[in-house]
């Protein structure tokens, strides 16, 4: 088959994904002057990788900037990701990240994003977060509209399978597009096509058979193809495979890209409990925004990885609901029968939270102290008695958004192979997250990272050619 004359093969930068990082780099690269080819795997209704799923951008500031309140300052904000990431971070690139949020921040609104306030309820975030107005999709949309304009070669549906490398350079990549193998030689390669948790087989590899049974709630299309061809052929690597941003979600949601409608945020309003109708952990440990990413974890340890959380009708309106509705019974028996747990014991085990629970003030929107006594695992906040009907019950499941293996870069986002730094290649967002991301997540900050170091890798790689 001759090759549509429209693909240019030789681009001075050519960048591999489709998403935030992906986007921003080839746009920084293209106002830089360069010729830039963008190859996104997804067909183009589901362009944008996990982006498209998100929700808001983690970003300091010394005062208040555009929908953001008061000031989160550098050390605030580096001391928030130590405690997440108890310490498993490379300080450098954390500080980098975070001290360069703020022109991202301007940047993102050059080119298209409009923010909104933050929502209430759990979050909590008005001063460190900026939520997307339209959601990730209006962010992807807005980038792609920019690119368009900037004269920058999008191909959907287009496949890179090996990126040939010789000594420290890139000399080819072999990529299918509407399943057409092309060679492209370009001048340099940003790689922003993110983690391998699409692909459950390398997940079992790192998690053990248990890791069949969880959700990709990301999109379906990051099965690390790239990262495992340039990690066979030397390059450094970071972060631990097992290591991941995993959130409790719906149990109902589908195995692949259900995305954020399918989070659950009333776990610090409830009982969660694991199949055999007990509790396994301390739902009040902190505010939401600090804990909701350590739930998904938590229910891939229990048996047949899946959970259920509980609550009463006197919750039901604190949080952001799923897109499912929950089950609803007008006593605890019954509804633990409709969730498929055991009445008996599921009362046995409400009774017993209830009769810890001690008389305070509740405050939905701050730690408020209300917490139970003599209860093992303890609640330690939020620490209400369920007794007011109907109750309502969810099915919860481990939801991977992304993996923490990935590449190992520098400050200038440029990769580091078995020569030694990379004269041609750069990376940013999910594929080298993990080079700060040890373990844990800090709500928006892979938004962070894939901006600031799109914004580098576009910049470095536009520099060199």
């Amino acid at each position: 088959m001759s090759k549509p004359a429209e693909i240019n093969l030789t681009p001075d930068i050519l960048v591999v994904g489709g998403g935030n990082a992906a986007l921003t780099a080839a746009l920084c690269a293209r106002e830089a002057g360069r010729y830039v080819s963008v190859l996104e795997a997804a067909p183009k209704p589901y362009r944008g990788g996990n982006s498209r799923h998100t929700r808001n951008f983690r970003c300091m500031h010394r005062g208040p900037l555009g929908v953001l309140t008061g000031s989160y300052g550098e050390d605030e904000y580096f001391d928030d990701l130590l405690k997440v990431t108890k310490g498993d971070t490379d300080p450098a690139l954390a500080k980098l990240a975070i001290a360069a949020s703020e022109r991202a921040y301007c940047w993102m609104e050059a080119h298209g994003v409009r923010f909104q306030p933050s929502l209430s309820g759990t979050l909590s975030l008005s001063r460190t977060n900026a939520f997307f107005l339209g959601g990730g999709k209006a962010l992807v949309n807005a980038y792609y509209a920019q690119a368009e304009d900037a004269g920058i070669d999008l191909h959907y549906n287009a496949h890179v399978d090996h990126l040939s490398v010789s000594d420290t350079r890139i000399t080819e990549v072999t990529a299918r597009l509407d399943e057409v193998a092309y060679r492209f030689t370009p001048g340099a390669v940003i790689v922003a096509s993110g983690g391998f948790q699409a692909d459950t087989n390398w997940l079992a590899r790192a998690w053990g058979p248990a890791a069949k049974n969880f959700l990709i709630r990301g999109t379906p299309y990051n099965r690390g193809v790239v990262l495992k061809d340039l990690l066979d052929q030397g390059m450094e690597s970071v972060g631990d495979p097992t290591q991941c941003h995993a959130v409790a979600i719906d149990g109902r949601a589908p195995k692949f890209d259900g995305g954020i409608v399918t989070r659950l945020d009333c776990v610090p309003f409830s009982v969660v409990v694991n199949r055999d109708a007990e509790r396994f952990y301390d739902e009040g440990e902190d505010i939401w925004p600090k804990r909701y990413a350590i739930w998904g974890r938590l229910v891939a340890a229990q048996p047949d990885q899946v959970a259920y959380v509980i609550i009463d009708a006197t919750s039901r309106e604190l949080f952001m609901p799923s897109v499912f509705p929950p089950v609803e019974a007008d006593t605890i028996e019954g509804l633990g029968q409709q969730l498929g747990l055991p009445g008996a014991k599921l009362r046995q085990t409400i009774d017993a939270f209830n009769a810890a629970c001690r008389p305070g003030t509740f405050h939905a929107t701050e730690l408020d102290g209300l917490a139970t006594e003599g209860l093992t695992p303890p609640k330690t906040n939020w620490a209400r008695p369920i007794i007011e009907p109907p109750f309502y019950g969810y099915s919860l499941r481990p939801g991977v958004t992304f993996t923490y293996l990935g590449l190992k870069v520098d400050e200038t986002a440029r990769v580091t192979g078995a020569g030694g730094r990379m004269d041609n290649l750069w990376a940013a967002g999910e594929i080298m997250a993990g080079s700060i991301l040890g373990q844990g997540y800090l709500a928006g900050f892979g938004m962070t990272i894939g901006t600031v170091f799109g914004q580098i890798a576009g910049e470095e790689a536009a520099a060199h050619v």
